[in-house]
């Protein structure tokens, strides 16, 4: 079975380098070293999972000042490695205000990413914001997709204040307005929006251009009603993604299995709904 992984970060020094604050406090939330390891040990071991992926560029730097894992970079790594790459996610920082527009058209035209992804917990914004409505213009006449985290993260979780993220601003219904308000934009939601699981269940059920993917999150934990909806009424919308470096891919593999889906549920979600949603 091809399995197409959605959402997988570089996972190198650089990546590290640009969660700024929050590379500490995602070491002690995920119990475990968060440091970068060399490009061609990140890229043997997705290899060897029989994945391919999607890189995952990220930028806070507005308001961290932490050097980005920029849209230059994902695209090389992209480059190096046809094998294993399908292709990569660029990021605009939307802080950045009247600049970020011209930033997403740079990345499509001179680094060919196949479009965005926004973490708004630790960007600390909403996409719903009426202030953003430019950039996503930008985006929506470009004809890329964007990928937008919706529920906790891990990143500041524990901390006084959270670092001073707010989880309010990655609520699905934030990307219920996003939607509504761009339809000829092709959003998917990733993970899976706890505590709003439900919340994101309507909205993607709602909403013909959103579509969902379930990485950063055990397959074990997924609640009953999700587990029941991918099987259900879910099946064309729910795809597969790992959040590299955040869980071995082992174990993915194996609690995806213990899920006791049919064969054509799995052939949906790790490579049938992406193919047909993002032209992969």
């Amino acid at each position: 079975m091809r399995r197409i992984d959605l959402h997988c970060y570089p996972g190198t020094p650089e990546w590290v380098a640009s969660q700024g604050p929050f590379a500490e406090a995602l070491a002690a939330y995920w119990k475990k070293p968060w440091a970068g390891r060399p490009e061609a040990d990140v890229v043997a071991d997705i290899a060897a999972a029989g994945f391919e992926a999607l890189l995952v560029a990220f930028d806070i730097s507005a308001h961290t000042g932490a050097p980005a894992c920029d849209n230059a970079y994902v695209a090389g790594m992209r480059d190096r490695h046809p094998s294993v790459f399908l292709g990569a996610w660029g990021a605009v920082d939307p802080l950045r205000g009247p600049a970020a527009p011209a930033e997403a058209e740079a990345a499509v035209r001179e680094h060919g990413v196949l479009g965005f992804h926004f973490h708004p917990i630790m960007g600390r914004f909403r996409v719903d914001d009426p202030a953003l409505r430019p950039l996503f213009e930008t985006i929506t006449g470009l004809g890329v997709p964007v990928m937008i985290d919706v529920g906790t993260t891990g990143m500041g979780a524990g901390l006084p204040g959270g670092l001073g993220t707010r989880i309010d601003h990655a609520h699905p219904l934030a990307i219920d307005v996003l939607a509504a308000t761009f339809p000829q934009l092709t959003i998917i939601a990733s993970h899976p929006g706890w505590p709003w699981v439900d919340e994101m269940t309507a909205v993607a059920l709602h909403k013909g251009n959103v579509f969902w993917e379930l990485s950063g999150w055990a397959p074990k934990y997924f609640p009953p009603q999700l587990r029941s909806d991918i099987r259900g009424r879910l099946r064309d919308k729910i795809m597969f993604g790992s959040d590299h470096p955040s869980i071995p891919f082992e174990r993915l593999l194996r609690e995806w299995d213990e899920l006791g889906y049919h064969q054509d549920v799995l052939d949906a979600v790790f490579h049938g709904n992406a193919e047909r949603v993002l032209g992969l």
